[in-house]
């Protein structure tokens, strides 16, 4: 149907004519929709259970404490002399921001055909809206290991924070960076290949032996420093450790080889998630 002079289209949708479209003044266009998939994510996730957001406090306490008592006392890794619960909580909680969000954003198209199929809006608001979601629960869990932090100052001899602390924030956007790209790239690939949402799943319980989320960088074998150093996901949790406990590796080299990483990786996803758009009704 042609465009009508008595009534005017207020909007026309077509195709996506370069891959690398982002049009960052569409998404600010449709920000209330961003913050309803945000209140959606949040609400729904522990809609109708007992304890409610309790679980985001729960969740990394019991971790922490499995993790104290198998590699801790039993395997006996070495925590580079910090209070257990300080080390394995300040690894896990940066690593859960990066784990779930990339599971949450894995399967954004598959989740939400039903939308996708009906009504127009700029596709990467879903994904963004979960990495936005999942920082909320980072800034709970983050508070709780504030809370543990500011326990152990009274019996451990901790460093006082510092001009470091200004890397903090750097740190949460390439966690957000890292994820976001992988994520949409997942999620393109989940509409042609549906088992890669539990490769993905595996791979992720895989990759944190890999990140010195249980063990320091310090204690890693020489031989396999490399491997570990590569994974860009090391650097920002040993630095995460070295601003508020004084110990790890923090070396601007690994912080901007994460950067580059990120930049790299959100490139990529956002290329494939772009394509994938045009044609994912067609396949899922």
């Amino acid at each position: 149907m042609g465009k009508s002079e008595s009534e005017p289209w207020s909007l026309v949708v077509t195709p996506k004519s370069q891959l690398f479209d982002l049009n960052l003044q569409e998404i600010w266009r449709y920000r209330d929709l961003l913050f309803l998939f945000l209140r959606r994510d949040i609400v729904t996730v522990y809609k109708q259970t007992i304890l409610g957001p309790l679980w985001f406090i729960i969740q990394p306490v019991l971790t922490t404490i499995i993790f104290t008592v198998i590699f801790g006392n039993v395997a006996k890794i070495p925590t580079d002399d910090l209070p257990p619960i300080l080390f394995y909580l300040s690894g896990i909680i940066v690593w859960n921001y990066f784990a779930d969000c990339i599971r949450a954003t894995s399967d954004s198209f598959k989740k939400n055909e039903n939308i996708f199929g009906k009504v127009y809006f700029p596709r990467i608001i879903v994904p963004m809206a979960t990495v936005l979601s999942n920082l909320l629960k980072f800034g709970i869990q983050f508070l709780l290991f504030l809370g543990f932090l500011f326990y152990y100052s009274f019996q451990v001899n901790l460093p006082s924070l510092d001009v470091s602390l200004l890397l903090f924030p750097i740190l949460l956007i390439i966690v957000a960076g890292l994820s976001l790209g992988l994520g949409m790239l997942v999620s393109s690939l989940t509409t042609k290949y549906r088992d890669l949402t539990f490769l993905i799943s595996f791979g992720i319980q895989l990759a944190m032996y890999a990140t010195p989320v249980i063990y320091p960088l310090s204690a890693a074998p020489e031989k396999y420093r490399v491997f570990i150093l590569a994974n860009p996901m090391s650097a920002i949790i040993e630095s995460f450790r070295t601003i508020f406990l004084g110990t790890g590796e923090l070396e601007f080299f690994s912080i901007f080889y994460s950067f580059t990483f990120a930049i790299i990786l959100l490139v990529l996803g956002l290329l494939v998630f772009n394509k994938t758009e045009k044609t994912f009704m067609d396949t899922v």
